[in-house]
């Protein structure tokens, strides 16, 4: 029995706008064809699209040349899927991924199921690669190497017409099930069969990672193997670690990953007045523009300070010594690494990542050893690796693990 047939999921009616623009696949899902990278763009992704988007790294020149050749042109679906929002009460909604194809001529191939990170506009998704490097890298290194390539622009992203779902597990978790659903439905539409299931994720989206893994084991689908690069699997310690003890290294973005993720929380866990307990007054318009995207992130960081300490209200960040106020409890429980795993895993970290604290990166090898789960390898990618230079570093590793599982080796 292949991975797909372990699922059973009921899905709702497809609607709205979005869906009459697109072909319907058999099943409830739509999917509408949004072009193809020939070899010439994927070689730009190597070289020009590399250069550009390692500029500002610590280890800007490190790659070059490092990245898969490309094999095959790679042909870009966007899908547009029913889901529904386990936080209000299974309530329907819309959203969107990409399914990603080479063009090959082969009936059956391996698939990646990726899952994107951090991104302060709803547009930097997979469904619109691209807008969005970590989403061309995949098609690069695995979709032109004749692996199809999934990914979930998750709610509140895309043609999702919610707010964002930063760091909300229930509804995270729903949005990839169910996109891995569409793209079942999807594939075998075109007649094409997985051979193998891998998952990968960066930042963000190594949490967000973890979280679909224990969700699809829970279903019984198997997966053949997972990476995910600056993971940050323990959100509750991550966000204490950037408030109670900050070092010089960390990102001056982080006061608007903070702000999304207060008012996701607040909007899916209806915990109202969240945002007002949290940011300090001065800096709480702008907190909610960046949520709502009225403003873009550069328009945000004019308005805020760099260091999340300064952003937030002092008493709020005490509240995070204890962890007792519902807040807290939130992030504590949702956790993405407190079980036992049946999927063999690798973790990428650096010594110079802004974003993940590296004591995080070795929860998930600790707990799978104290479990007895399946073996995690955590694995340096390199005393100057910043929080990019850890997903491309990571990019090449499984790559090379992947392929070896599909070889047989």
């Amino acid at each position: 029995m292949r991975w797909w047939s372990f699922l059973a999921v009921v899905i709702a009616v497809m609607h709205g706008a979005n869906a009459q623009a697109q072909t319907p696949i058999p099943g409830s899902a739509t999917y509408q064809l949004i072009g193809t990278y020939d070899l010439a763009r994927l070689e730009k992704i190597r070289t020009t699209d590399l250069a550009e988007f390692m500029a500002s790294s610590t280890m800007p020149r490190d790659f070059d040349g490092k990245l898969a050749k490309p094999k095959y042109p790679v042909k870009l679906y966007r899908v547009i899927y029913p889901s529904v929002v386990p936080e209000h009460e299974n309530t329907p909604t819309i959203a969107s991924g990409l399914v990603a194809i080479p063009d090959s001529g082969a009936t059956s191939m391996p698939l990646v199921s990726y899952q994107h990170g951090t991104v302060f506009d709803r547009s930097y998704v997979p469904s619109n690669p691209d807008a969005s490097m970590e989403t061309r890298v995949m098609l690069l290194q695995f979709a032109s190497q004749g692996y199809i390539v999934i990914g979930a622009d998750y709610f509140g992203r895309g043609q999702s017409t919610l707010p964002d779902s930063y760091l909300v597990r229930d509804s995270t978790q729903q949005a990839g099930v169910d996109m891995f659903i569409a793209a079942r439905d999807f594939l075998r539409a075109q007649k094409i069969t997985p051979t193998h299931f891998f998952v990968s994720g960066w930042s963000q989206g190594g949490w967000v990672s973890m979280q679909y893994l224990f969700k699809l084991q829970s279903l019984g689908v198997k997966v053949s193997a997972a990476a995910v690069a600056s993971a940050p699997v323990d959100i509750y310690l991550t966000m204490n670690r950037w408030l109670g003890n900050p070092q010089a290294v960390d990102a001056v973005y982080l006061p608007g990953v903070v702000a999304i993720q207060l008012q996701a929380q607040e909007y899916y866990h209806r915990e109202q007045g969240l945002a007002e307990a949290a940011i300090r007054p001065e800096y709480l318009q702008a907190a909610r523009d960046l949520y709502a995207n009225r403003i873009d992130f550069s328009t945000f960081f004019k308005k805020t300070p760099p260091k999340v300490a300064d952003f937030l209200k002092p008493e709020f960040i005490q509240s995070g010594a204890t962890g007792l106020t519902p807040y807290w409890q939130v992030l504590q429980d949702k956790q993405a690494y407190r079980w036992k795993s049946d999927v063999p895993l690798r973790v990428y970290w650096g010594g110079q990542d802004e974003v993940t604290p590296k004591a995080i990166a070795f929860l998930p090898e600790a707990v799978q050893g104290l479990l007895g789960g399946a073996p995690v390898k955590t694995i340096d990618a390199g005393a100057r690796a910043d929080h990019r230079a850890i997903y491309i570093f990571g990019s090449i590793d499984q790559k090379e693990w992947f392929d070896a599982i599909v070889a047989g080796k």
